[in-house]
């Protein structure tokens, strides 16, 4: 590893077809580090930076998001016979449309408003925080659902319940038997809990450099997915990397001319400190030109989608 470099941590599992130097097909989430790395790499990122308020910002969320965890740590995982329904069916085990949350994560939520010093925020910011407190249990239950379901209708406020939604899943996705988990025939949806990715980091280390990983935009959980192929049709004769000019190509986004779809791709060997979820959010600008160009992004960031900057 390069001097700075960070690993990426969390539980290998399984392995994908084609002999010993295939690339493990599913990395379980670390929970105790994954938002902290996030947070990290936003702050390193903000810096004269176009939008270096936003990231700050954001950076302060995924710092709320890492002392969250404890407050869902101590939730039981699914239990090892509902786990083995999923797969054998398979279907993944923290399937959204099939999982009863626990209430624990509202106090994820809380903590979440407690951590993120809103104080400092601008006044309407603010405003939305003191709106979710006042919320009853079931309210703020409906709104997670309409986050989970895309039917956002409260923007403001969704930012929060998604950041306590996805410190619930990651710790849950985490806790699962590793060694029970396959990859979906829908090899494009995460194996943990069917969601999308946000994006894809090209692996610079490990024993299969240049490993393709997509990271779930819900529970973190990383699964492989094959190079030079389209993540939302599967096709590869049309796809091409897109990126902007005169930057180090950290991120790119891989387009498809047959559905007009793109989706980010970090590129670790340009910089091993890349995060799927940062870099993410901090190449927005990406985002724009793409979108100007005519493809339209494969699925949404979830913070990337409701967030906008504060002030």
């Amino acid at each position: 590893m390069k001097q700075g470099g960070s690993p990426i941590t969390g539980k290998w599992h399984g392995t994908a077809t084609g002999g010993v130097t295939s690339p493990d097909a599913i990395i379980l989430p670390g929970s105790t580090t994954r938002f902290a790395a996030t947070a990290a790499r936003l702050a390193a990122l903000a810096p004269g930076h176009s939008m270096a308020d936003w990231l700050s910002f954001m950076a302060r969320v995924a710092s709320a998001q890492q002392l969250a965890v404890a407050a869902v740590s101590i939730i039981e995982g699914p239990a090892p016979s509902a786990v083995d329904r999923a797969i054998d069916a398979g279907m993944p085990p923290l399937a959204v449309d099939g999982h009863r949350r626990d209430p624990a994560w509202r106090a994820a939520l809380s903590h979440i408003l407690d951590a993120i010093e809103v104080s400092t925020l601008p006044p309407q910011a603010r405003d939305v925080t003191v709106r979710i407190r006042a919320e009853g249990a079931a309210s703020i239950e409906a709104l997670a659902d309409q986050f989970l379901h895309g039917e956002v209708e409260d923007v403001a406020a969704a930012l929060y319940i998604a950041s306590a939604v996805q410190v619930y899943f990651t710790a849950l996705a985490a806790k699962l038997p590793a060694d029970k988990l396959r990859l979906l025939s829908q090899r494009g949806l995460c194996p943990c809990c069917g969601s999308t990715p946000s994006a894809g980091l090209i692996a610079a280390t490990g024993k299969t450099p240049g490993a393709r990983y997509l990271y779930c935009s819900l529970c973190s959980t990383a699964w492989n997915y094959v190079r030079a192929a389209c993540i939302t049709c599967g096709d590869a004769s049309t796809i091409a990397l897109q990126g902007i000019e005169g930057d180090v190509g950290v991120v790119k986004a891989e387009t498809c001319d047959k559905c007009r779809t793109y989706a980010k791709m970090i590129y670790q060997k340009q910089d091993m400190r890349g995060d799927p979820y940062a870099d993410d959010l901090a190449s927005f600008g990406l985002d724009i030109l793409v979108a100007e160009a005519g493809w339209s992004r494969h699925a949404p960031n979830p913070l990337l989608l409701v967030a906008r900057p504060t002030s």
